[in-house]
């Protein structure tokens, strides 16, 4: 069985490729023109166990809003092929991932249900880098994991020592880590139920 999945997305402000391995061996080949971002979904990779491509041109003379939105969509629509009808996969992940001061944490459903909820403190810088700006982090999530048709919650639980500032490159970088893992443990196949889907509906 492969599970894998070519996703070409095409409008007049983005043109991505993406190509996903779900069996992988964590290796990624990222370039969307924000340099932060490719940083991000390379955790995705490297942490998920993925063999993850993905290339971007977007219209970031206007800024990274549609290159970073339709790239996760790109992304998520890749995972929801990837996983075809779920057959055997475990469906559930969960992780907590610390980044030095930053405890995140992601609980992951592959449910068919699109729902995203995201808690994050409020950061005191708009952008990581020069291009990657903090306010789209959530919406990253959100559109990841409504094109992959799964339940996703995503939380910061520790942001900083108390009397500091949270450091918003821990903060998100935490965050990619987190979904990765739990993003890993979900579409693993559960050897003790390789051919079932793990619903009691039948389908997912």
């Amino acid at each position: 069985m492969t599970r894998t999945a070519t996703i070409n997305r095409v409008t007049a402000e983005t043109t991505i490729a993406v190509t996903l391995d779900l069996d992988g061996h964590g290796a990624g080949e990222i370039s969307t023109g924000v340099g932060f971002y490719d940083h991000m979904l390379n955790q995705i990779a490297r942490h998920g166990g993925f063999d993850l491509s993905v290339a971007t041109s977007g219209d970031l003379h206007v800024d990274a809003h549609h290159t970073m939105e339709d790239t996760a969509l790109a992304l998520g629509a890749a995972f929801a092929e990837a996983l075809g009808d779920k057959r055997g996969v475990t469906r559930y992940g969960h992780a907590l991932v610390p980044l030095d001061e930053v405890l995140a944490q992601a609980v992951v459903d592959l449910s068919g249900r699109p729902y995203v909820v995201h808690d994050e403190p409020a950061l005191t810088v708009g952008l990581i880098g020069p291009a990657y700006p903090t306010s789209m982090t959530r919406h990253v999530w959100e559109s990841f994991g409504h094109a992959a048709r799964m339940t996703l919650h995503v939380a910061v639980l520790r942001a900083a020592r108390p009397g500091v500032q949270p450091d918003a490159h821990h903060v998100v970088e935490a965050q990619f880590k987190a979904v990765a893992r739990a993003l890993r443990q979900a579409v693993a196949i559960d050897a003790r139920a390789v051919n079932t889907i793990p619903s009691t509906k039948g389908s997912l």
